[in-house]
């Protein structure tokens, strides 16, 4: 799917929460692509604004254009294969907060739907109990509105699109989700209500437990025009 009129924002440039001689990690807004795309205008990302100042900078991992919060970038080829290794072995801590379509009716639980990618619509990805890959989400309900949820989110495995089509497929997809919700839902809602809050790490070098946290933004129920 191509990313049409892609406007990311540039104040601030670059948000960095924290940075030394190994990691550089920074604050993503929505909006903005974690990797360069394909296209000559699709060109701007966090990476790229990171490389334009430290060319040995590598991604370690990504968040999707449309959701904000923390990303670890390494910065040199040991730190990257060391960060690389604790998310591909599970050994980072991330929690997420959305708020998602519905009132929640349980408090809190697991989804377990396996995942693959959707080929005729991709990027999009579909549950598929044959060919799925297996996927795990933790899931604990914040609030509970008039017409969302606010949920606090632990996904254990890191699948594409994991968090959206999870909620999507107990019957709760993610505010302004453009991709898996309909247009009259998003009426009046500017941006993907999913936020990266917390990311826990082990440090490459001096293998000290680091932790950083940035406040979700979505505490205050939006009114939805379409519902």
């Amino acid at each position: 799917m191509a990313i049409l009129n892609y406007q990311p924002p540039t104040d601030p440039f670059l948000d960095i929460l924290h940075q030394d001689e190994d990691i550089i990690v920074l604050a993503k807004p929505p909006g903005l692509l974690s990797v360069r795309g394909r296209a000559a205008n699709h060109q701007d990302s966090l990476q790229k604004r990171v490389t334009d100042v430290y060319p040995n900078a590598r991604i370690v991992h990504r968040l999707d254009m449309a959701t904000s919060g923390i990303i670890v970038m390494a910065m040199h080829k040991s730190a990257n294969q060391h960060l690389s290794a604790q998310f591909a072995e599970r050994k980072t801590q991330k929690r997420y907060f959305a708020r998602v379509l519905g009132q929640m009716s349980v408090s809190e639980g697991e989804i377990t739907a396996p995942l693959i990618v959707d080929w005729p619509n991709r990027p999009k990805q579909k549950v598929c109990y044959e060919t799925g890959k297996k996927s795990l989400t933790h899931f604990k309900v914040v609030e509970v509105g008039e017409k969302t949820t606010l949920v606090e989110l632990h996904p254990v495995t890191g699948r594409s699109h994991q968090l959206r089509v999870h909620l999507l497929s107990i019957g709760h997809p993610i505010l302004g989700d453009r991709l898996y919700t309909e247009a009259y839902t998003r009426e009046g809602v500017t941006r993907l209500w999913l936020h990266a809050a917390e990311l826990g790490f082990y440090h490459p070098t001096t293998m000290q437990w680091m932790q950083f946290a940035i406040e979700h933004p979505f505490a205050i129920e939006p009114q939805l025009i379409g519902l």
